[in-house]
Order: structure tokens, then sequence, then C-alpha cells
């Protein structure tokens, strides 16, 4: 097998059901030891991808291959693929290290070969302590490392997690989200991980796929979806709080007009605007992340005055929201604000971070 080989790869995939299309002409690539993470709202097709890999779900046209070998015709049992769900699954009649270990008496182990790669396993996510509890015994966190475990034990060639930390509260999941990407570390394996959460898709893969009606919007490192959106949906999704817009067009004398609903007009001409030419004549919306907009800029920026609407402190930072007419605008600012609502303060939306969408098709321009 050579390096181009290993790894999955994906070569338009399309799952129908009925007039419905649920997943649309799908082409990824996943490298070895690679984790890939599908990112999208509820019904882009991320799960129903995760299953078609699977062989849980059919479809309609398409290649998958693993590690160079055509799977999409094999049963589930012959893909040698691991899935972790976001109910755990779990036997409830079993004990953790039965159900740890029930994949592997399936594949006809030794009971003396079994048992030692249950301890292992249970090393590896700290169970030893727990293997003769039954799962109603366990917290929801120790059931999810279980799941965890009786995937890790059969050492298949790719994970697939479907959502598995959705059912966790907001601190477990912070610690099952590190637990998560350390064990990738170690153990080097591909897998792909889907969620809806933003702070997973940004921390645990080297990629993400945001998926919207069945398709890819766009594939990339997380720091280059994030800074470098291919449309508005990839930068509205991919934001906490949400990104600042305000709709605008561009003047041929090299000034934006902006047209703030509840508030006027009013010009700003940037010095140096980079691909001038391809924003003349477009219904434009102008955007800035809450973490890029400031008080003050050491380069060229857009002022704005605006009264302060609500204050949050989060404790490292504080979330402020200000009305500008009918626009919310949003600023995370460090520490904790002297500000209450009512108080007006000048913005400063710096050039260097502007996004600039097409209004109408959302394209980043």
């Amino acid at each position: 097998m050579t390096e181009e080989e290993a790894g999955l790869r994906i070569s338009g995939l399309t799952r129908r059901v009925g007039a419905h299309t649920i997943l649309d002409d799908i082409t990824l690539n996943l490298d070895a030891g690679e984790m890939l993470i599908l990112v999208g709202p509820s019904g882009c097709g991320k799960s129903s991808l995760l299953g078609v890999v699977a062989g849980l779900q059919p479809h309609c046209s398409g290649e998958i291959q693993l590690d160079g070998r055509r799977i999409e015709g094999l049963s589930p049992r012959e893909r040698d693929i691991a899935m972790v769900f976001q109910n755990y699954a779990l036997y409830p009649h079993m004990s953790v290290a039965e159900n740890i270990g029930f994949g592997l008496e399936m594949q006809g182990w030794s009971r003396a070969r079994r048992e030692a790669r249950v301890l292992e396993v249970a090393k590896l996510l700290q169970l030893q302590a727990l293997l003769a509890r039954k799962p109603a015994q366990l917290s929801g966190g120790q059931r999810q490392r279980v799941a965890m475990g009786r995937a890790l034990a059969r050492q298949p060639r790719l994970f697939l997690f479907d959502e598995p930390l959705s059912n966790l509260d907001a601190q477990l999941r912070a610690e099952m989200r590190s637990e998560i990407k350390l064990l990738h570390q170690r153990l080097g394996r591909s897998a792909i991980y889907v969620t809806h959460d933003q702070t997973e898709a940004m921390t645990l893969g080297q990629r993400i796929a945001v998926m919207k009606d069945g398709r890819v919007q766009q594939l990339g490192t997380p720091q280059t979806v994030y800074q470098r959106p291919a449309n508005l949906f990839v930068a509205q999704f991919l934001a906490s709080p949400p990104m600042n817009l305000l709709p605008a067009r561009l003047e041929p004398e090299g000034e934006f007009t902006l047209m703030l609903r509840g508030a006027g007009s009013m010009s700003w001409r940037p010095d140096a605007l980079p691909r001038r030419e391809r924003l003349l004549g477009r219904p434009l919306l102008l955007g800035w992340r809450a973490e890029s907009v400031g008080v003050a800029s050491n380069g060229p920026a857009l002022s704005l005055r605006a009264p302060v609407l609500l204050v949050e402190p989060t404790g490292v930072d504080s979330l402020v929201q200000l009305q500008l007419g009918e626009h919310r605008l949003h600023w995370r600012c460090a520490g904790w604000p002297t500000l209450r609502p009512g108080d007006v303060v000048t913005l400063s939306l710096p050039l260097a971070e502007l996004l600039v969408f097409d209004a109408e098709t959302g394209e980043r321009l």
C-alpha cells in the first residue's frame, strides 16, 4: 500500500431518499492518522455521511476507499470500522469489561487474549476500577469512555465519532474533548468526528469540513476556515458570538456607503482596499468578528459610535452588545469593562480584519 492509498478516499458520494438529496456529490480525502471534523447544522448530512461510510445507510453513487481497498460494497463487519455513538449504545446487562470485549469475542479472540486487551484499553481510559460495574452504575462521562473503549479494543482502520459528547454537561464535555484529542495523539488512527459544536470543531481536528444541505461548503485547517471562510454561511456558523455584519456598497470613487437600517447612511473611505474591482456594483455585507473589534486601532479602521445594550462577563473576557439602529454589534473585550447599558462607545473596526461578502450569493469577495 502506497502513502497515497493510505487513509480514506471518498469520491462523488451521493445519497437520496425519494426526491430529497441527503448527500450531494461528496468528495473528501482523509490522510492516514488524521482526524477530520464534520461540522454543520442539524440535517446537513454529516451523520448520514458517517452512516454511508460505516455501511449502515445505502448510497446512490460514488466510491469509498479505505487504505486502498474499495469498501462501499462490503457489509459493515467487513469494513473494519468502529463507531462511537451519541447514545453510548452499551449493553445494559453486561459489565464494563464485557462491553469493551464484546467485539473481540465476536471476532473469535481467545478469552486470555481478550482479557489482556480489555485491561490494556481500560488503563488507557482510566476504567480499571469500573470493569465489574454495569452501565447503570456509571456516570455519563464514564459510559462514554466505555463506548470509546469498545471501539478502541478492536484496533480498527478507521474511527467514526457521531456527536459523542452532546449528552454531557459543559464541564464534562470539555474534559472528554481533551481526552479524545489526547487519545488520538497517542494512537494516531484515522478518525472522522461529527459535531455541531464550534469549539469541538476548532479544537479537535487537523481539518474541518463545513457542511450545509448535503454539500461540503469548505474544507481546510481550523485556522483557514475561521480566518478565510469561503462564504457567509461558513463565517456565521463558526462565529460565537455572531459576526458583525453591515450592509454597504462600494462607490466608484473608492468609498463604502454604509446603508444602516434605522441609523441612516454613512461613508467610509479605506486606504489601499484590495480587490476593489470585484466589489463594485454588488450589494455587500461588511463583516468583523467580535474579537477583532476594539476601541482603538493601530491601522485603518471604521469608527462607529453606538450605545451599550448588554454586558456579559464570562470571566477571562466579556461580551458587549451594542445597538446601532436595527443592527446588533458584538464586541469581545478583555477583563471586566466598567460599562453599563446606555453608555455610548466608539468602536474601531479594523480594515485588516474586514471580511466582505456578496449580500445576494454569500460568496466571500
